[in-house]
């Protein structure tokens, strides 16, 4: 039974490779790595990318690349809101 519900939890995750920059970022799920650092938070709700702090040079064109290419705003914070939707992955 714990395998069956973990298959689906894992299953639910996305894992993507962006066109642009394929080597060193990923979204996983909602959120997105530069590298092997979780940089930034999508909230697809409310068309919003989490920039979770202030990054080099290269990861902001990383972040501000995922916004462009998701039609999303970026709103620079260290702690996104709470919201169901980013913790559920919904």
């Amino acid at each position: 039974m714990l395998t069956i519900k973990l298959n689906k939890i894992i299953n639910k995750i996305m894992i993507e490779k962006f066109d642009k920059y394929k080597q060193n970022l990923t979204r996983v799920g909602d959120d997105i790595y530069s590298y092997s650092t979780k940089v930034a938070i999508i909230d697809g709700v409310n068309n919003k990318l989490y920039q979770l702090g202030y990054w080099s040079q290269t990861t902001q064109k990383h972040i501000n690349y995922v916004a462009r290419e998701m039609d999303l705003e970026i709103e620079e914070t260290a702690i996104p809101p709470i919201n169901d939707n980013l913790i559920n992955n919904k």
